[in-house]
């Protein structure tokens, strides 16, 4: 027996995000809404030209956007997300795990929606020798500010 995943909105941070560069394949024209958002209880550290995010204090706070799909595309864009960010549901060994979280809007209400937070122990070497991104916000400043 195969259990389907909950078929919920994606929360990105990255460059899934609209304007972003695998926004541009891996959703545009697949989605019902996308609006600014942000959650709860996660770092976000540098990449190699992508953030990541891990789980972090409940104060900490993570910026993005909130991504609908389109009914008809949900399973495509979930296919096409897991395989983007190295995830097989149930593997070891993932570079991201996908994970439930709550979404914030601007409008304060909140989203239950799926987020991509690095796996251990990728997010073990994050914390402990990462760049962390202190506004929570990769997009819109530079490296340094970022840090900052």
């Amino acid at each position: 027996m195969t259990t389907q995943p909950e078929r919920l909105p994606f929360f990105v941070y990255g460059t899934l995000r609209p304007g972003g560069i695998h926004h541009a394949w891996a959703l545009r024209g697949r989605t019902e809404a996308e609006e600014p958002a942000r959650i709860a209880g996660a770092l976000l550290y540098e990449g190699p030209g992508y953030p990541y995010a891990v789980a972090g204090p409940a104060d900490a706070v993570v910026h993005g956007a909130l991504i609908t799909p389109r009914h008809a595309d949900y399973d495509d864009v979930l296919t096409t997300l897991d395989r983007l960010e190295g995830h097989t549901p149930g593997a070891s060994g993932n570079l991201y795990e996908r994970v439930a979280a709550e979404a914030v809007g601007p409008a304060g209400g909140a989203t239950r929606a799926w987020v991509y937070l690095a796996a251990e122990p990728l997010a073990a070497r994050l914390r402990a020798t990462g760049t962390p991104i202190g506004s929570g916000d990769w997009r819109g400043t530079t490296a340094a500010e970022r840090t900052g």
